[in-house]
């Protein structure tokens, strides 16, 4: 009878030390999901921080001065989408986030370089092109951010 005891403490143990393992694992993969959600948050909120602040740059350096060249104009404008950083941003969103969210952010990417275009070209905020860009971009942006949402969403 004396391994009946035995058999039962370490079938006890045993469910014990399992048990604590699921708990373990399961807390583990909670803490790793989270990580991963935060992770696509900054990268999602860095992304289109930094359209924005690429939009408004070439917006500024677009009206700023009204003798302007027309090559000069072109110029500032390209070189304020240079320097803005979303290219940078754009290659770490297309590299760490879902293939789905790869494609909206690319769109919203694009269409930002189509907003540059038309403001390289010299085309004032009232006329017709620049208005058309903006509601491209925008439409674009705002599909970003939904699918954006929907993937944290998503993740909780």
């Amino acid at each position: 009878m004396e391994w009946m005891t035995l058999a039962g403490t370490g079938l006890g143990a045993a469910v014990g030390v399992g048990s604590t393992l699921l708990a373990d694992r399961s807390r583990w993969r909670r803490d790793t999901a989270d990580r991963a959600r935060q992770e696509r948050k900054e990268i999602y909120v860095s992304c289109l921080t930094t359209l924005r602040q690429a939009h408004e740059s070439m917006r500024a350096v677009a009206t700023g001065d009204q003798q302007r060249e027309a090559a000069a104009v072109d110029a500032a404008v390209r070189e304020a989408f240079r320097t803005s950083g979303c290219n940078e941003a754009r290659e770490t969103a297309l590299i760490c986030v879902p293939p789905g969210m790869a494609d909206r952010l690319e769109e919203a990417y694009l269409s930002l370089r189509s907003l540059r275009d038309v403001l390289a070209a010299g085309y004032p905020l009232g006329s017709a092109e620049y208005k058309e860009a903006r509601r491209a971009h925008t439409r674009s942006v705002d599909t970003a951010r939904e699918a954006m949402r929907h993937d944290l969403e998503r993740q909780v």
